[in-house]
């Protein structure tokens, strides 16, 4: 059983006016385009078109809600720094995701997607900051990490610990694999953490 097995579509949102009601306990999950969030969503769902997943980055391009139990939500967020989208489609998703990340308030926690080969760029940062005033937990999970060595895991799962405690962010990390599911439960226990904390 995953975590969120039984979840069931709720409603999409292309601007800030078609969100659902800013009610519950809503757990998002964000990523730069390709970074594997749709694969991960699946994996953790024990399901396997639950978030579209595409060849093609940038295809997420609304804010897709997901009903987990009464009262828990998963929202799954457009993926962001594809450059083969006409600016003003980029400027509407950097908005919209600014917007919803920074003043949602049933929004109690954030799972990062990083690519395992790549975090912590620019963009992953910029979501970061856009997040960290809200003072609500993070998770990251750092995905892919079956193309690494077992070195340079370690060696990626230090050095972003260290840029996260560095950059002063309620956040927690670790490594992930949708391929090999690999850290499946200590991911589902995390978010698990996300969604009680904000029943408190």
């Amino acid at each position: 059983m995953g975590i969120f097995d039984g979840a069931t579509y709720v409603a999409s949102a292309h601007d800030l006016e078609q969100l659902p009601l800013d009610l519950g306990v809503e757990v998002a999950f964000v990523g730069r385009s390709n970074s594997g969030k749709s694969s991960a969503i699946n994996t953790l769902a024990n399901h396997k078109r639950l978030a579209f997943v595409s060849k093609t980055p940038g295809r997420t391009q609304l804010i897709n809600f997901f009903t987990i139990t009464q009262g828990r939500t998963l929202v799954d967020l457009p993926g962001y720094g594809y450059a083969k989208v006409p600016p003003a489609v980029k400027a509407h998703w950097t908005e919209l995701l600014a917007a919803y990340v920074s003043t949602r308030k049933a929004l109690k926690g954030l799972v990062i997607i990083m690519d395992s080969r790549h975090p912590m760029r620019d963009l992953d940062t910029e979501l970061l900051n856009w997040y960290r005033p809200t003072n609500k937990p993070m998770h990251v999970l750092l995905t892919k990490s079956d193309k690494l060595t077992r070195n340079e895991q370690a060696k990626t799962l230090r050095e972003v610990k260290q840029q996260l405690i560095e950059g002063q962010y309620n956040a927690t990390v670790q490594l992930f694999s949708s391929l090999k599911r690999t850290g499946v439960p200590e991911a589902e226990v995390a978010i698990g953490k996300l969604f009680a904390a904000g029943a408190d």
